[in-house]
């Protein structure tokens, strides 16, 4: 029992940077403390604290990856499924503005932002401008040759 509440000396070397980067994590809070504990339990039990102490970082760092792995099946799997998906969403918004598609906004959505008074005008007006880089009041709609329709905004 006296066990539980020991500090390793071979867990001062390891890189919590670099064994968040070989997990694709973002933080060291998305890492459970019962399951860091556990993890350097394991690898002490298994390996005992002189062998450990012996070790490149380096080295402890992958065999930390490696328990973490073995521990953080199912929230590992869920951070890449979740990962994927922002990617696959990002790649779906972004990818038809470079090819010229419609991009897809609803104004309802943006009601809330404060910098826009939540008017639906404000905010097309918004985005008309920072996705084509101009303002649309600045051109002279009585000028035009055809009789397009000039009251809406397409994004």
């Amino acid at each position: 029992m006296a066990e539980d509440n020991k500090i390793f000396p071979w867990t001062t070397k390891l890189d919590w940077l670099n064994i968040l980067s070989m997990l694709n994590l973002e933080s060291i809070s998305q890492i459970p403390e019962f399951k860091k504990d556990r993890a350097i339990k394991r690898l002490n039990k298994f390996y005992g604290i002189e062998v450990l102490m012996e070790f490149e970082p380096s080295y402890l760092d992958k065999l930390v990856v490696n328990e973490f792995k073995d521990l953080m099946k199912k929230e590992l799997l869920q951070n890449a499924r979740e990962q994927e998906r922002m990617k696959k969403k990002l790649r779906n918004n972004i990818v038809p503005m470079k090819r010229g598609g419609i991009i897809r906004i609803d104004p309802r959505e943006f009601k809330d932002l404060k910098d826009l008074d939540g008017d639906p005008e404000k905010m097309l007006k918004y985005f008309y401008k920072k996705f084509l880089g101009k303002d649309d009041d600045d051109k002279d709609d009585d000028k035009d040759k055809y009789g397009e329709d000039n009251t809406g905004y397409y994004i």
